[in-house]
Order: C-alpha cells, then structure tokens, then sequence
C-alpha cells in the first residue's frame, strides 16, 4: 500500500466524504449522466486515497466506455491514470486489454476533443503492452486538421520514445517528427517537435535551425525558448560547437519577448568569456532594467547585473550610466541594490559622469511630492560621501550642494551630511575655508540637535584664522539669542529678553530614557529628547536652533556649546590678538556657559542638568579663567589629532580590504601568455568565435574551468547510520539560500532485497519538508541516492531527523534504522556586511531581541579573540582596531552581517585581560527575531573556546 500512495501522480482532488462501493456501483449503472459524473469523480478519489476496488473496473466497462458524453470519457481517462494497472510482479493485469480498443475508438473520433484528451492520457501511460496498439493511430493524428490533436499527438510521440523500448515502439519517430516541424504551422506543435528532436535527435534539430536561421527572428517565443534550451544542452556535451550557436543566441537578442531576451543574456553569460558576449548580455540586462514595470523583474536583472560585476568588472564598468537609470524606480530595494553595484563599478574615467547623476538624483528630492525623499536623500549622501573619499578630487563640486541639506527634516539624512562635510574638512585642506564659510551661512537652518553638535564640533577644530574663529563665534551667538536664556519674571519687558523667547520653555518636550552603547562598547542611560514645537507658533518661528533646543532641555547640546566656545577662545588668544580682545572673547564665552548653566536650574523643566553635562561646562569655565599650557594643547591639538588618526585608520582599512579584494580577482601574471588574435588562424570564424576560442583557451589553461576539487564535498557529508545497520545511510546537504537539499545515499549491506526502503523525515524550527521522497526496492548491495528538498523561512539553527523504513525477509525486528540529527548551520545564511556607526546605534536600540554570552575561553590575547570570533560567526568588524588597542590588555568592537532574508546581527564584543592572564567580558548578539539572537549566541557559546 505504501508504494501505491507514494508513486508519482499528477492529480490531487481532495475529498472529505468517502463513499462505498455500492453507492459508486448504482449511480454508474444509471442512465443519469450528472450521476455518472459524481460516481466517476467519488471513485477516482477513493484510488487516490488507496482504495483500488477492483471489482469496480468491469461495471466501468461495461457502462462508462460507451457513454458519449465528454466529461464521462475525461473522468474516465483520469481513473484509468490513477488505477494500478499491473500486478505485484510488475506484468500488465489481463482486464487492461479491455481499454485499448475503447483508446483506439478515442484516438480515431470525430470529435477532435476526444482525441486531445486521450492523448494527454497516453503521454502518462508507461506500460507498453498498452500503448503498442495504440502507436498506429497516434501517428495518423499527427496529419489531423486541427491544430490541438496534432500538438498532442506530439507529446505523445515524445513520452512514448521515452520509454526503455520506445525506440522499437517508434522507430522512425525523430525522421517522421522532422517532417512534421518542416510542415507544421502551428507554433505549439513545431515547439513540441523540435524539443523532442533536440532530446532524441540533436543532429536533425541544429539542420533545421541552420537552415532557416534566416527567419529565425520571426518565430515565436516559446519555440526561440526550446532554441536556447537544445543550445545550452549542446554546447555544454560539445564545447567546440559553442561559436557557431553564440552567434544564433545573438540574433536571438534581437527577439520581441522579454523573457526570450533575458533567458539570452543568461545563455551567453554561461556559455562564453568573450568580451564581446558579456558585453551583450551587460547591454540586455540594462535594457530590461530601464524597461521592464515589474520590481521583481528588476531586482532579479540586478542579481544577474552583481553576478557580472564579480567576474567582468572591466566590461561592466562600460554600462555604469545604464545601470544608473534604475534608479527612476520609486522601489527603495531597487534604488539600494543599484547603488551598491555603481559604487563598485566607479573609476576615474566615470566618477565625474556618476556624480552629476547622483546630484540631479538629489536634487529631484527636494521636491515635497517626491515619495520617500528623505530616505532616498540619505542613500545618495551616502554613495556621494563613498565616491568622495575614494576620488577626493571630487569633493569640491559635491560638498556646498550636499551642505544645503544640514537643515533637513530627516535627521538620519542630515547626519550623513554632517558627516561627510566633517571629514571632508580634516582629509581636504584646500576646501576648508570654503566649507567653514559655508557651514557658518547654513548653520541656522540646522534644527536636530545631533547635527548641530557636529557642525560646532566642526566650527570649534578647524576654524584656524582672526576672521574665522569671530565669525564662528557671532554664529554661536546668532543661535543663542539674547542672553539671558531664561528670563525672570520681573524682567519680561526687558528689551534684552523679548517675552516669547522667554517664556519659551512653558511647552517642555517629553523625554525618554533608554539604555544606549557607548563607542567603547559599556553601556550608559541615554536621555532621548524629543523635539517638540515651542509653545506658540511666533515663538517657534522666532526663537534661533540653539535657544530652542536648549530650553527644550538639551543640556548635551550645552556642554558642546561651551567646548566650542572655549575652543574658540583658546583658539583666538593664541593667534596673537590684543589681550583686551582676548579676555573680552573669554569673558562673553564664559557669560553664555553660565547662562546655559543657570538655565538648567529652572524648576519648571522638565528635564533638569545632568551632571556629566554639567561637568563638562565647569571644565570650561575653570580652563577660561585659569589657562595652562598643557591642558590647553590636550583641548587644541589631542582632540583634532584623534580624529585625524581615526580618519587615516578607516582610509586604511578600505584600502586594504579594496586591494585585498582586487587580489582575489584573477589578474594577468607577469609570464603570462599574450595571445595575438590577428596571427589566429582564422578559418572563416567571426570575431565573436574568435574572441570565445581565445578566453576558452586561457580559462583552460588558468584552470578556471577546474571543478573544485572533491576535499570540498567530503568534507560536507554527514554519516547518518552506523556500518553495521542493515541500510548504511549518509547524507551531503548543499544549502541554497531558501532552499536546503539533502542527497541522501543509501546502501543496502544485507543479501537479501529491501522492499519499500523509505526515508521519513521530520523539521523542527522554521524549516519546512517540500515532499515526501519516494519509496524504493533496494537489491543486494545495491545503492541508491535519494532526494530532498527542505524550504527555510527564516535564519535560525534547525534540526532535521528521521527514520529509514524498510521490509525484508529476517529483519521484521529491524524495520526501523534511526538516523543521526543533521543540524543546518546559521552561517549558511548570514555573510559580512557593513553600515554606518549611527544606523548601528540606532539598531542596537530598536531591537529587542539580546542574548547575552559570558567569554569563557582558552585564547590568552584580546586581538586573537576577537579575530577568532569574526571568523565563527562570518561578520564584519565595524570597529577599527590599532596595535595599541589590542595592547592594552582591554578591546570592545562591533560586529555585523546581514542574512539572506534581509535579517540584521548586531554583536557588541567586551572583553578585558585579567590579572591572572585569562580573558573575560560579555559579548551581547541583538536582532528583531529570536531566532538570529538564539542561534548566534548557541554559535559563539560553542566556538568560544578556542579553535
């Protein structure tokens, strides 16, 4: 019964009330059709559900064969498909003969739906005892008028070739096929005939393309499909065919159907190294990509776009602006993917032309309607700022544009400006005084408090002349208004403290406390303040950035104010200026810090000063007043100089992983062969052949075209049973991103024959089994290798277990070999990815997923744990790390990657070298979903220890 239920069918019908035979008996005997119609439907779900009722089978004959009705003689042909035909040895059971004259009768009908129909029925028959007969008036369809019988009755000449004696069945099939595609006008039918020549009679199939190659541009898609599906097949058994079928495959191009085009490009990607193919196929994918609507189309050119991109950078690099043009799609996947892939394929000859797309890219966004803008603002900061650092020379033209968007209503867009303008003020020197002009004229648009503490941070460094350090401190004082911030209550007609920007603060912002990570990796309670309007419209309107956000109670804010100024100050007396100057500059800055410092003593805020803030502000008073050398210079020179070398470090460290990754790449050799084309000898090639023989020759002899070597492979199977099992099973399981299959390989060690050797198997976790495999008969000694397919929803550690049934003789006891646990890795599914430190932090706060490791491990050294961690898990190293980190005996970096289900894996690495030379600390994994968090920290807690 088993292997009835598990042989391969093609009808499901699902059926909750079974019904007996007698019932099925009576309503056939009737003379009722709709009755016959329900009796057929009911018995043909009674097979399928393993009841064959064999008594059943003569009173369909005897009543059903004759019936003249359509949807009868189709439920009929489906019963006779799922019915068991032969025996338990395998021989066709007599009753069978009973249909083939009924068949014969189908197959010579007037009615050309009968005839189609029972064709397709005789397409899944396989017993030849059947089918014999038959083979006359199949045949005689192939010449009938209409154009449906003809199309099956090639299919059906197509599976009956396929059987074991389909030759002797059919022995001039691919020549009477032949003659039928010459003179066949229907295209389905030509379509099937020449994918059954390409199977059976490759030979007759490439003559009849080659003679009307001409017209080959005119047939339709599905036959150009079948085309390129025969040319696949016979390039990859004859490879020295490959010239003259890459040059139907580029006539092909030319075709009108999308997925012809595609399925092209791909072919020729394949099939051939020539620069001139890929180029073709570069030119097709850019052209579905600007044509096609669908955004699944798209993503999907872009998968095949990055797969070109990692073996023929040169010649992608020509198609930079096609690819580009994606980027009209309002899809921010898409936008995103064709981003990623530019930035890669940017050099100098077209950085300029990639740059004014980018900037008429920004500013389209400016636009309210524009959808998204804001995201998509910050994704083209973000390629600009990668283009800049990589091609320095453009940072002047990109820079003043990017600045007017410091006073962006997305912060996360703002930020990166920020960002950008503060490097590209350390590494450009040239530019500096341009950007601080500048940075001063737009610094009053800015309303985030985060970039406000970046611009002044900047303002503070760098402004390095009289002219600069007075015009950055007016700027300071434009944004803080009149002084006092606060005004007292008798004082609210003073002209120095207009009654709107005092009374300001009457509308508090809420504030939110939550747990952040430091840059060191320690954790401290952030205080999130959120902007709110102020409490009138004409004060919101009127009160500068910097008044507003202070009595919005953003005492950080406070404390860079006060730096800046100090700075600046500092700054100014050592530039020589009179001391009156001088002292008048230090006594204004320290008037504003006591300001803000009276301001945090309001009782009616809602959020009062914090220490470290005011810590930080007493500081600055204390260095105004009394001044010494050496804690001056710490201000001055230490601060600029750790960003400098921050700067160097991260320059560093994409050099290196970009020449690290240039070398990765096959590159000619200095003793490399150069071939010279025009001495070839050419044989009437075209260029095309030519260039495809010369890339050929030099794959072979750089052994690209090796296969990898079977160590691979080996190291990947599982051992399921033990030797001494009855069935020795094991397994190598190859994972395709959504996708897990199982090769099963089985042997049966006993002398004797297994009957109905099944593999069960059972998931646990977000893995799903696809179908069950099918059951076998497994011969003394006899192997066999089975087949399963496994889906994965989601990036989590799953179990895959299960049982090998089988029956045989002497081992009643032992039907059941239980089978080893196969766990599927979690690094299968996640790679090293990178994104910004503030997308990091913002991340890390907004997942609530953590799992916490404590480090318990045998490494001895901080740099060697942390390199043996990046190595377990496969993520990237967002922090850099220097010599003299890891010497200190204490390092905390940052880890991250991303999964194929577009999951993100934070890790945040602790750790310290104790007095005793051990190691010790905390390493914290964060994501959305349980399951990254659980399976990573399961992944560490196991490889911790050492290698």
């Amino acid at each position: 019964m088993a292997s009835i239920n598990e042989k391969s069918c093609s009808l499901l019908v699902f059926n909750d009330k079974p019904s007996s035979y007698n019932e099925i008996k009576d309503a056939l005997e009737g003379s009722d059709s709709d009755a016959k119609v329900l009796a057929m439907k009911r018995a043909v779900m009674a097979i399928l559900n393993g009841e064959q009722m064999p008594q059943l089978f003569i009173t369909i004959v005897r009543y059903v064969l004759p019936s003249e009705d359509h949807a009868v003689q189709k439920l009929l042909l489906l019963y006779l498909e799922a019915l068991q035909k032969t025996d338990s040895a395998g021989k066709l059971l007599p009753e069978m003969i009973l249909i083939c004259q009924n068949l014969r009768n189908n197959l010579q009908h007037p009615n050309e739906y009968l005839r189609g129909i029972t064709l397709r029925f005789l397409c899944r028959i396989k017993e030849e005892e059947i089918l014999e007969p038959l083979v006359p008036s199949i045949l005689a369809n192939l010449e009938h008028r209409h154009s449906y019988v003809r199309r099956n009755a090639v299919l059906a000449v197509n599976s009956i070739y396929k059987l074991p004696r389909g030759e002797l069945l059919l022995q001039d099939a691919p020549e009477t096929l032949e003659t039928v595609l010459r003179s066949e006008q229907d295209l389905s039918t030509k379509r099937n005939a020449f994918v059954m020549l390409s199977n059976f009679a490759q030979d007759k199939a490439a003559r009849y393309l080659f003679e009307n190659i001409e017209s080959l541009s005119t047939w339709g898609d599905i036959l150009q499909m079948a085309v390129l599906d025969m040319i696949t097949k016979v390039c990859r058994t004859n490879p020295g065919e490959k010239g003259r079928y890459i040059k139907v495959i580029l006539a092909l191009l030319q075709s009108s159907s999308t997925a012809v085009v595609y399925e092209c490009a791909v072919s020729l990607v394949s099939l051939s190294q020539a620069p001139s193919a890929i180029r073709a196929a570069a030119n097709c994918f850019c052209t579905l990509l600007a044509s096609q609507s669908d955004n699944n189309v798209k993503l999907i050119v872009l998968d095949r776009i990055q797969e070109l991109k990692e073996k023929h950078r040169d010649v992608m690099q020509d198609v930079l602006m096609d690819i580009l043009r994606a980027l009209s799609s309002p899809n921010m996947d898409i936008r995103q993917k064709t981003l990623d892939i530019a930035m890669d394929l940017v050099v100098m000859r077209n950085i300029d032309e990639v740059v004014q797309v980018l900037k008429k890219e920004i500013v389209k966004t400016q636009n309210k309607d524009f959808e998204k803008g804001g995201e998509y603002r910050q994704m083209l900061v973000q390629a600009i700022h990668a283009c800049a650092v990589k091609f320095p020379d453009v940072a002047s033209s990109v820079v003043h544009l990017l600045m007017d968007f410091l006073g962006d209503s997305n912060i996360a867009s703002a930020l990166d400006v920020v960002f950008f303008v503060r490097e590209i003020t350390e590494t450009n020197t040239k530019l500096r005084a341009g950007i601080l002009e500048r940075l001063r004229d737009t610094f009053y648009q800015i309303r985030s408090s985060r970039v406000c503490s970046c611009a002044l941070w900047t303002l503070g460094e760098y402004s390095g002349t009289v002219e600069e350090i007075r015009a950055a401190i007016e700027v300071v004082r434009a944004g803080l208004g009149p002084l006092p911030l606060l005004a007292k209550e008798g004082d609210a007609k003073d002209d120095d403290a207009p009654k709107d920007q005092g009374s300001a603060v009457a509308a508090p912002a809420p504030a939110r406390a939550r747990p952040a990570v430091l840059a060191d990796g320690t954790y401290a309670t952030q205080t999130a303040v959120v902007e709110a309007p102020l409490a009138s419209a004409s004060a919101a309107s009127s009160a500068p950035n910097l008044r507003a956000l202070l009595l919005g109670s953003d005492f950080f804010l406070g404390g860079v104010i006060a730096g800046t100024l100090t700075k600046l100050a500092l700054r100014l007396a050592k530039l020589g200026v009179p001391a009156a100057a001088a002292h008048a500059t230090s006594a204004q800055a320290m008037l504003t810090i006591v300001s803000i410092l009276r301001l945090g003593e309001a009782p009616n805020l809602p959020n009062p000063l914090d220490d470290d803030s005011r810590a930080r502000m007493m500081a600055c008073l204390t260095l105004l007043a009394r001044p010494d050398e050496e804690t001056v210079a710490v201000w001055l020179g230490d601060c600029r100089n750790s960003f400098a070398a921050l700067t160097r470090e991260k320059v560093t460290r994409e050099a290196a992983e970009a020449k690290k990754a240039a070398e990765s790449r096959t590159a000619c050799q200095p003793d490399d062969l150069i071939d010279f084309v025009q001495l070839k000898v050419k044989k009437g090639l075209s260029q095309i052949e030519i260039e495809d023989q010369v890339t050929s020759d030099l794959h072979r002899a750089m052994g690209v075209d090796e296969e990898a070597p079977g160590v691979r492979r080996l190291n990947r199977v599982l051992q399921l049973t033990g030797f001494s099992d009855p069935v020795y099973a094991e397994a190598y399981v190859t994972v395709h991103q959504y996708d897990v299959v199982m090769d099963v390989t089985v042997v049966n060690r006993t002398p004797e024959t297994l009957q109905s050797v099944c593999l069960e198997l059972a998931t646990m976790g977000d893995l799903k089994l696809v179908e069950r495999p099918q059951v076998y008969t497994l011969a003394p000694g006899e192997s066999r290798v089975i087949r399963a397919n496994i889906k994965v929803s989601s990036t989590e550690t799953g179990v895959i277990f299960g049982n090998l049934v089988f029956e045989g003789t002497g081992y009643a006891d032992r039907n059941v070999v239980v089978l080893n646990d196969i766990h599927i890795d979690i690094m299968d599914y996640i790679s090293p990815a990178s994104c910004p430190d503030v997308k990091f932090r913002n991340m890390w706060a907004e997942f609530e997923w953590e799992n916490k490791v404590a480090v318990n491990t045998d490494i001895n050294e901080v740099d060697a744990f942390l390199q043996h961690i990046i190595a377990t898990t496969n993520m990237r190293c967002l922090t850099p790390i220097s010599k003299s980190d890891s010497s200190s005996g204490y390092l905390v970096a940052n880890l991250y990657a991303r999964s194929v289900f577009g999951e993100d894996a934070l890790v945040n690495v602790s750790v310290e070298k104790e007095a005793d030379g051990k190691l010790s600390g905390y390493i914290r994994i964060r994501s959305k979903t349980q399951g990254v968090a659980l399976s990573l920290g399961d992944k560490i807690t196991l490889k911790q220890k050492g290698p």
